[in-house]
């Protein structure tokens, strides 16, 4: 930055609220101004660049910072610079943590809202701020890390836009990565992502460096009923009870979570279920659209989809013996081979071009159409995938972790397999399984969204931990971010360059 102090926790104290100053909220246009501000501010970098993020309303970059050792065994310092809206805030100054202390201060003493709210700003721990928790605290204190590191390894920041959305600009780095690793001789040894990690106890449990990070399908079911006049019901197959069926089999199913060690993922709910008639009558509903939000630790797509297909017969088994019919079970995979690929690609291109309709919503319609074209009539259940995936992500390299691990435990920083959220690790990386299944069967693949297989580095997290972030009584224990974070940082980078 333009100034540079030798005290770390003022220096990250420093950048963080600066940062914070700046808006940049997902998909705004300040988002797009910011890596080209934070561009300006940075000094003591051999070289620094922004690249272009496709898609969106504005034209959003990625920021590489690059500062060259005399070893090219490289640590990335990475981290996503967007945030989510500021309406929950009201009047209050919601980027001006010095000032938003104060005025929500007066507002709980004022209300008795959220007394723990109260408690932690009151004990002077704790730091209110759109986006400072989430995650540019995080930023800060590796930028503190990277102005304060003497050693020889070669440190790269890399600041990307979108990830409270679709993780457009992670997904854009991958290989922009691999291609300035390649121009400037890069030995990338590891990622650390700075995300921040939530608790409402002491900290303990944040106060963590994850070695993975969780992964996320959004699995869908297109189902095509046989409709009929509500008086003849049994002479029909309504789709919204076929799809029912489904829900009632997936919602909370053990069979699509996950357990390693003391570490369990959320098992599948449901996000959408919804019949596609568009008017009310009396004639049973013809086709109906279903999601699941899924989680995994180790399973690849391929194994979400078996899994699923398995899950979607048994519940079609049940429907099948009360309506006294057969229902077809496929894949999006078999539904795409029935049809002609241009009319679907003029299609998804017309999708695409569309920003007021989510990437689901997208999907929803063009499985809608693919279905229009494959000449298929009979009742029939399609499975596939209807989102951009995460993968889940583990570094495997043992050796490696234990390092990392005795580097920071004197720091009071613990770890755990896998950060709870989905987070840009997914798209930097070691991935459960290649996104081959998931690409098949997802409807406009390659159109609706870019999307690159993981870069496959070793990959942790290690950032911030506070509270309540997406929501207006975010807050950062400024001590463990300013103080500890930039420590641990600095802990890791010299064990991995050793």
């Amino acid at each position: 930055m333009k100034a540079k102090t030798n005290d770390l926790a003022t220096h990250a104290r420093d950048l963080a609220l600066r940062f914070t100053l700046q808006p940049s909220v997902t998909g705004s246009a300040s988002e797009a101004q910011f890596a080209d501000w934070l561009a300006g501010e940075l000094m003591g970098f051999d070289k620094i660049w922004t690249t272009p993020i496709p898609g969106g309303a504005h034209a959003r970059k990625n920021l590489f910072a690059l500062r060259k050792g005399t070893s090219n065994a490289t640590v990335v310092l990475t981290g996503h610079f967007d945030v989510v809206p500021v309406d929950d805030y009201g009047a209050l100054p919601a980027f001006d943590a010095e000032a938003l202390l104060a005025a929500t201060i007066a507002r709980l003493k004022a209300t008795g809202e959220n007394p723990l709210a109260l408690a932690d700003f009151e004990s002077g721990d704790f730091l209110p701020g759109r986006g400072l928790l989430d995650m540019k605290a995080g930023l800060a204190a590796g930028l503190a890390a990277i102005n304060a590191y003497q050693g020889e390894a070669t440190l790269l920041f890399l600041a990307v836009a979108d990830e409270e959305n679709g993780s457009a600009g992670a997904r854009a780095a991958i290989p922009d990565l691999k291609q300035a690793a390649k121009e400037h001789g890069l030995d990338i040894k590891l990622v650390i992502n700075l995300d921040a990690i939530a608790d409402l106890g002491d900290g303990a449990a944040a106060r963590v460096i994850t070695y993975g990070s969780i992964g996320k399908q959004l699995l869908t079911a297109f189902v095509v009923g046989q409709e009929t006049h509500a008086g003849y019901s049994a002479q029909g197959a309504n789709a919204a009870y076929i799809a029912a069926e489904l829900v009632t089999e997936f919602e909370l199913s053990p069979q699509l979570a996950e357990i390693m060690g003391n570490e369990r993922t959320a098992a599948p709910t449901v996000l959408y279920a919804k019949d596609l008639k568009q008017v009310y009558n009396v004639t049973t509903p013809a086709s109906a659209f279903v999601y699941w939000n899924t989680l995994q630790y180790q399973r690849g797509p391929a194994e979400v989809l078996a899994t699923s297909l398995e899950m979607a017969r048994t519940a079609l088994d049940r429907a099948e013996a009360r309506l006294n019919r057969k229902i077809a079970l496929i894949t999006v995979a078999d539904l795409l081979q029935k049809c002609a690929p241009e009319p679907l690609a003029q299609m998804a291109q017309t999708l695409s071009a569309d920003a007021t309709l989510d990437v689901p919503e997208k999907i929803k319609r063009l499985t809608q159409h693919a279905w229009a074209l494959s000449g298929l009539t009979e009742p029939t259940v399609v499975i596939g995938f209807g989102s951009i995936p995460y993968p889940a992500v583990l570094m495997q390299d043992t050796k490696l972790r234990s390092l990392i691990e005795k580097a920071v435990s004197p720091l009071g920083v613990g770890s755990l397999n896998y950060f709870a959220g989905i987070s840009d690790m997914s798209c930097f990386g070691e991935a459960a399984g290649s996104l081959d299944a998931v690409a098949a069967n997802t409807p406009g693949w390659g159109i609706l969204f870019e999307m690159h297989e993981p870069a496959g580095y070793p990959t942790i997290n290690l950032g911030p931990w506070g509270r309540d972030y997406h929501h207006w009584l975010e807050r950062l224990h400024a001590p463990y971010a300013f103080e500890t974070l930039p420590r641990a940082l600095l802990a890791v980078i010299e064990a991995v360059a050793r």
